[in-house]
């Protein structure tokens, strides 16, 4: 049957801004996508980051150059074949998983042999990079989470660290530098990140910088994200890394994502899932990939003045998942 395609941009307001190494963000720009077919539609969401090369307009038009062979019936795999990795791709594909489990009369529990019903899941509750008492006053409310990761850059981040985890001594922690420091600052701080009991070092250097970890031992786990984006990735990782974050909008969707999962546990990497500032759609599906992974890193949505209706739902660093019929049938 012939399918119908839409595409479009939509921005979400945060609530409050959200600052890495390499910026603040005070709204989410997404691409979403419907395709429907047979009085069902499916719905996908892409969130392009200019880290990447990606802008909002640059995934609307990727997206449109494939209009025909999408509404003509084009399946995952051969978008797989036609559409680079990429938050354009990541739409798409989510969409026709939607749409293929509706048709199927399925849904994403059953096509992947997970619980059911999905249980909630451990998020690591974000502290965005600001003063060390800002970032005190923001550790002390989230003190009760399980999990917390911690944005810094490379000014003064022992400071930074320092305050947190004394106003949040019990949590699990991930810190983040978002690839801005030298293998230099790795290895000074590692007797502080043991200290404070830090349980992963997510992406410390520039994706380009990779070589200086082959071979380095660290006491804390390293987690691969810029460095990693789909499986063929994993053949040049330096052995320094033990953990790859796996994103849908890195992978180019779903089906890159499981793929990137069973490669990096077939090499003895542990598997971490993470997102962009995003609304829930993007979140549906990536709970097929956190629902068996030692990390998540899911709460984009919790960071949105308003999120899609009937989305997830969070509450000191439990997630719950979207309400039935939301998305792939969950």
């Amino acid at each position: 049957m012939p399918r119908t395609l839409t595409v479009f941009a939509e921005t979400f307001k945060l609530h409050a801004p959200f600052r890495i190494s390499r910026g603040v963000k005070t709204a989410a720009e997404v691409v979403t996508v419907t395709i429907g077919q047979d009085g069902l539609t499916g719905r996908g969401e892409g969130v392009p980051y200019p880290r990447y090369g990606e802008s909002v307009e640059s995934a609307v038009a990727a997206i449109e150059s494939l209009r025909g062979a999408l509404e003509q019936g084009m399946g995952r795999q051969e978008l797989l074949r036609c559409m680079p990795a990429s938050a354009a791709r990541n739409a798409v594909d989510c969409a026709l998983w939607d749409l293929e489990l509706q048709l199927a009369g399925s849904d994403l529990a059953a096509a992947l042999d997970l619980d059911r019903p999905l249980r909630p899941i451990v998020t690591a509750m974000t502290i965005s990079l600001d003063t060390p008492d800002n970032m005190a006053v923001a550790a002390a409310a989230l003190a009760a989470a399980p999990l917390l990761k911690v944005k810094v850059d490379r000014n003064d981040p022992a400071a930074l660290l320092t305050a947190v985890r004394a106003a949040a001594p019990l949590p699990r922690m991930i810190v983040d530098p978002n690839e801005s420091w030298t293998i230099a600052e790795v290895r000074d701080l590692q007797g502080l990140m043991t200290d404070l009991r830090i349980d992963l070092l997510e992406q410390p250097l520039p994706a380009d910088a990779d070589g200086d970890l082959a071979g380095f031992r660290s006491a804390i786990p390293i987690a691969a994200d810029e460095s990693v984006h789909v499986a063929a990735d994993l053949d040049t990782l330096p052995d320094g890394y033990g953990v790859v974050n796996i994103k849908l909008d890195k992978t180019g969707g779903l089906t890159g994502a499981l793929e990137l999962a069973e490669a990096a546990r077939a090499r003895g990497l542990d598997v971490m899932t993470g997102c962009m500032i995003c609304s829930s759609l993007s979140i549906a599906p990536a709970w097929a990939i956190a629902a068996t992974s030692s990390f998540a890193d899911l709460d984009g949505p919790l960071w949105l003045a308003e999120d899609r209706a009937g989305g997830v739902r969070g509450a000191n660093g439990l997630l719950s998942p979207p309400q039935p019929g939301f998305w792939g049938g969950i």
